[in-house]
């Protein structure tokens, strides 16, 4: 691995759908997200990280460096116990053997941080207690993700779909069709804000320029790979990046968020967004403090 990164970041990503469900709400019948007191719509962070996650599955398929944590079919203990095995510790004396080696937490962790993509990257909590011998520690990741909202507020849609698909041999002696629902935003632009910390990855993780070359190619790419009936019509419209010339930055993030404006291009027509061409993307780079440079990865 090589070293890892000299410079703070803060990015915005922003993303649309078209007749499809970004992030459906367990607690709502898997209707979109929505904010109730805005009607804006929302897309959790853990589901965006899901798609940089899978992208990076896709593209390193579990290469050395390159392998997933948070992984569909594979429990949390059976990688935490490949950490132990790697460095030969017994986890039914791993506590004394803490005592007589204190930095044996700090190796256990840079084992993880070393061979999964995630950690280094999002950070994770590798201690769990159905077998808490296996305690891999915390690990808070550079890169961290706020909650993406749309730009304008959304309408949910219940479409009723009929299907030929009949569940049980009695149904199907009663009729030859069911019924079904789905849940689809018709069109909709959504921003999401992000963080990226230098001072983290140089003290924890070791996140380098190569994780974030392949980090800003997982964003980019994150729906291409990730196409489904209930999801529509997904992209990447542009990410904006802001590069601080230090470790610790030089401005607040909020100053550089505020700089992304993203307009109605015509601000008289009152019908509803539907499509990305309705918007215009735009970023004040003389309002930009010394020190910050701004990239259009879009």
């Amino acid at each position: 691995m090589s070293d890892p990164i000299k410079n703070r970041y803060e990015f915005v990503i922003l993303f649309d759908v078209e007749n499809g469900n970004p992030n459906g709400d367990p607690d709502a019948g898997n209707m979109p997200r929505v904010d109730p007191e805005t009607g804006l719509g929302i897309v959790t962070d853990v589901c965006l990280k899901r798609k940089i996650r899978n992208y990076v599955e896709t593209v390193k398929e579990d290469s050395s460096g390159y392998r997933i944590y948070v992984k569909d079919g594979v429990p949390l203990n059976r990688s935490d116990a490949e950490a132990y095995t790697a460095l030969e510790i017994d986890e039914k004396t791993v506590k004394e053997k803490k005592k007589s080696d204190p930095d044996l937490d700090r190796n256990i962790r840079d084992w993880m941080c070393a061979n999964f993509y995630d950690i280094r990257t999002f950070g994770a909590v590798m201690t769990t207690f159905v077998k808490a011998a296996l305690n891999c520690g915390q690990v808070r990741g550079p890169v961290q993700l706020g909650f993406a909202r749309s730009v304008e507020p959304i309408v949910p849609q219940e479409v009723t779909i009929t299907r030929v698909a009949i569940t049980t041999e009695a149904d199907a002696e009663k009729k030859g069709t069911e019924m079904g629902r789905k849940y689809i935003v018709p069109y909709g632009l959504y921003r999401c804000e992000g963080y990226i910390s230098a001072n983290l990855a140089r003290k924890t993780t070791g996140f380098s320029e190569e994780d974030l070359s392949l980090l800003w190619e997982a964003i980019l790419n994150m729906f291409e790979h990730d196409h489904s009936a209930a999801r529509g019509k997904m992209a990447v419209r542009d990410l904006i990046v802001f590069k601080h010339d230090s470790e610790l930055g030089c401005a607040p993030a909020w100053k550089l968020f505020e700089a992304v404006h993203v307009d109605r291009k015509d601000p008289n027509d009152l019908a509803p967004a539907r499509s990305y061409q309705d918007y215009t993307v735009s970023v004040d780079e003389s309002a930009l403090p010394s020190g910050v440079a701004c990239v259009r990865m879009g």
